[in-house]
């Protein structure tokens, strides 16, 4: 008996191998008919047996190419039998655009043998690629995506690869950036001078490279989507030398090796680690190193003072060329100055990065859009996304039950680790890593990226979103063009939209507006302005998509000097012994501290009017600065940070894992002396309070206690507060679920102790894991309250 259907299918199914995989499947199946891309995704018609069409709608998901990913299917019986006798692939149907966009993907396993293998055509060629891997977004310039609208429209295919792209069998067909030797893009060497180093082919020029990186040389790569800084990481005077010249001081630096056994000999693979690894997101995984005799170890400037390494497996066939001609494990960091946007084109690479590399391996492939590694770590037994850029960006999220009906909205973000989000049809298209809008390139790449996000989905925003807080560059961008184009402006507060990002990530639901059911999201943070006009940084709100209530906060300490006091942590030290014990008291106590002649060295008097004044020092909740207090108070990152949470990592970084892991694992993670926090009630607002684990802290130091167990004590003694607080707002609020978010919640440590004492005390914790739990989630928590909002604010309208 005959059966027809018309099979919608939507998601990112366009430039991903699907209709090549549905021309398989349909010709297993025995079915005739077609396949084809439209505006709404991949449409498909069938016809055949009952038995073979519903076998083939069951392994159509199954069976789907590994970088699909199929948000619906959709079937309706066809009105007319159709006329066919074979099944084929026709062309695009074209109209609105409400595809998806996919992201770049590392090279898949048939890709990796073939340019080792002599016998293949593609032997050793550093661009190969196919429908399951390769290039995407990094190469993307318009719409709709075909090879005229990316950056190998400039490469005309040779008559063996044009076969290849038109043979529906055939793992290349309709892969937009296919490329051989004879056709496609090439690399050369140049010194830092701008002159050629004659090499040969593409062998010999790898060769050369590694060589150079073998005599200590640092090498400028033109990747995926920008430049990378590599030299041996077994080099420590080279190391050093990428550092002094990159003027990136302390913070770690990322490696990379072909092969997973590599990395096996320096760090522990948990096996969702090395799942991460090997997958087509291919991103940096933090891993813990071996403590074992047999480990190896890197230079010690890699990664100074860490337990903790960011290892990457190559992830192009230029990357994993060079990797194999190398052999050991490479330093891959950004090529570009330090905090400054990576460097994407020719010419900017010649006259930046020709002052910190020797050499340069250059490709005249373009990049169009700059797209930074992604990076994710294990915390609470799950792998967590600290970065999401390449690998994952523009990869859509779909929004919880409830958003079905969301108009389209645009969402601004924060300031740091910023990203856009834009909500299309139920799903939020969540912009890669942009970087600190401060910096003007940064910024203008944020504007050219949101204009071209715009364009590749068709997005005519009703409405947009930005922070509450008024001189951030995003917001202000948000104020300028809704007053343009006389759009509709919302403001979020930081840590509601923190709390709201972690929701949608975990698939919260929207509850009808008249539920009661909250949460209660813990924001653990840097700084962010408050609804009272004021700095918070460590909330307990009572929130849902709509709304938050809040209910506690630690305590507004000082910030000597404002944004001062982010730069030298040791002015949140200051500010903090001032608060809890006195100057006076302080010095007369632990004069022979050597934090105490530190501190006499600055400008006391002075620091002592602003505190007194609180003119030019301003307060704020923030958990962030609390951190870098206790991390100074111990010399960590005290005099300057040179990059954002110096100081706090480093406090990780201290504790012992061992020790660390012994207490979680004996159940009592309270057990040995943690530092106690108060916990205070101002009006309202209930308060917790570091007073008395300063006192704690400060005897021990000068006891002399070692200082990874104080940073332990402080870990845990923290985790112990918070979980309390929530135990003491349970009996006043109504709330089953607890949330944590925030910058300060990828603190390993504090994560997994908060999560064991909250599961103990019966509190289920969500904590997110396909965005960061830092600012760069904050455009999707933006977008969902404005969505959630809006959908109130139309029922409403409709039931008036």
């Amino acid at each position: 008996m005959s059966k027809g259907l018309l099979v919608r299918v939507r998601g990112t199914v366009q430039g991903v191998g699907f209709r090549p995989a549905v021309w398989k499947l349909a010709h297993d199946c025995d079915l005739v008919g077609d396949v084809c891309n439209d505006a709404e995704g991949v449409l498909i018609r069938i016809q055949g047996t009952f038995g073979a069409v519903q076998h083939f709608i069951h392994r159509l998901q199954s069976e789907a190419p590994p970088l699909a990913s199929i948000e619906s299917v959709e079937t309706t019986d066809l009105a007319v039998p159709l006329a066919s006798s074979d099944f084929s692939i026709v062309a695009s149907r074209h109209g609105r655009n409400d595809i998806r966009i996919s992201a770049d993907a590392a090279t898949c396993s048939d890709c990796r043998a073939e340019i080792s293998d002599p016998r293949q055509r593609r032997y050793l060629y550093p661009f190969t690629n196919c429908t399951h891997c390769g290039p995407r977004l990094s190469i993307v310039t318009g719409v709709p995506y075909d090879r005229s609208a990316t950056t190998m429209q400039h490469f005309p295919m040779c008559d063996t690869c044009r076969e290849e792209y038109q043979n529906p069998a055939d793992r290349r067909f309709h892969a937009q950036p296919i490329a051989c030797h004879q056709c496609g893009p090439q690399i050369w060497l140049e010194d830092n001078v701008g002159e050629n180093l004659q090499a040969g082919d593409s062998a010999e020029t790898l060769q050369l490279a590694a060589s150079l990186l073998k005599m200590g040389k640092i090498l400028a790569v033109r990747g995926l989507g920008g430049f990378h800084l590599a030299v041996d990481a077994n080099n420590e005077q080279a190391v050093r030398r990428l550092r002094n010249r990159k003027h990136r001081y302390s913070k770690p630096l990322a490696l990379m090796t072909d092969k997973i056994e590599k990395i096996e000999r320096y760090c522990r693979l948990h096996a969702l680690e090395k799942a991460q690894l090997l997958s087509p997101q291919a991103p940096i995984v933090l891993l813990e190193t071996r403590l074992d005799a047999d480990a190896l170890r890197v230079s010690p400037s890699v990664a100074p003072g860490s337990p903790v390494l960011g290892f990457m497996l190559a992830y192009s066939p230029l990357h994993i060329l060079l990797c194999q001609h190398f052999s050991g494990p490479l330093v891959m960091t950004s090529g570009n100055f330090s905090e400054q946007p990576q460097v994407v084109g020719l010419e900017t690479a010649r006259s930046g990065l020709s002052q910190i590399a020797d050499v340069l391996l250059m490709h005249d492939r373009d990049i169009a859009n700059r797209v930074d590694d992604s990076v994710v770590r294990l915390i609470g037994g799950q792998i967590r996304l600290l970065r999401r850029a390449r690998g994952y960006a523009p990869q859509a999220i779909a929004l919880p039950r409830g958003f079905e009906s969301a108009s389209d909205i645009l969402a601004y973000g924060g300031e740091l680790k910023s990203t856009f989000c834009l909500v299309k049809e139920g799903a939020a298209i969540l912009s890669q890593h942009q970087g600190d809008l401060e910096d003007p390139a940064t910024f203008d790449d944020f504007e050219h990226n949101l204009a071209l996000y715009l364009s590749q989905y068709e997005q005519h925003p009703e409405q947009l979103a930005c922070d509450l807080h008024p001189e951030y560059l995003s917001a202000k961008l948000a104020a300028e063009t809704a007053a343009r184009h006389r759009l509709s402006l919302t403001r979020i507060q930081h840590h509601h939209a923190h709390v709201a990002s972690c929701l949608a990530d975990n698939q919260w639901p929207l509850q009808p507006a008249d539920s009661s059911e909250k949460v209660l999201g813990i924001a653990l943070d840097g700084l962010g302005y408050g609804a009272d006009d004021t700095l918070w940084g460590a909330e307990f709100l009572l929130a849902d998509y709509r709304s938050s209530q809040r209910l506690a906060s630690f305590d507004a300490i000082a910030m000597p000097g404002g944004a001062m006091a982010i730069k030298e942590p040791w002015r949140n030290t200051f500010a903090s012994i001032v608060e809890y014990l006195g100057w006076e008291h302080f010095c007369q106590r632990y004069s022979g501290l050597e934090l105490c002649r530190y501190l006499r060295a600055k400008p006391v008097e002075l620091l002592q009017k602003m505190l007194g004044s609180g003119i030019g020092a301003p307060r704020a909740s923030s958990c962030g600065r609390l951190f870098d207090a206790v991390a100074a108070a111990l010399g960590l990152a005290r005099e300057r940070a040179y990059y954002e949470g110096e100081g706090a990592i480093a406090l990780e970084m201290l504790v012992d894992r061992q020790a660390f892991e012994q207490r979680l694992q004996q159940h009592r993670p309270d057990a040995q002396p943690a530092y106690a926090f108060a916990l205070t009630q101002e009006g309202a607002l209930r308060r917790i309070s570091a007073g008395p684990m300063w006192l704690a802290l400060l005897e021990d130091l000068h006891q002399q206690i070692a200082l990874p167990e104080i940073a332990l004590r402080f870990h845990l003694g923290l985790a112990r507060a918070i979980a309390d607080m929530v135990e003491q707002l349970s009996l006043n609020y109504s709330f089953r679920q607890v949330v944590l978010c925030g910058g300060c919640a990828q603190n390993r440590l504090l994560a997994q102790a908060v999560q064991y004492l909250l599961q103990a005390a019966g509190f289920p914790l969500l904590m997110q894991s396909r965005v960061p739990a830092n600012d760069g989630g904050l455009s999707l928590g933006q977008a969902a309250i404005t969505a959630a909002r809006q959908i109130d604010s139309r029922q409403n309208s409709a039931v008036g």
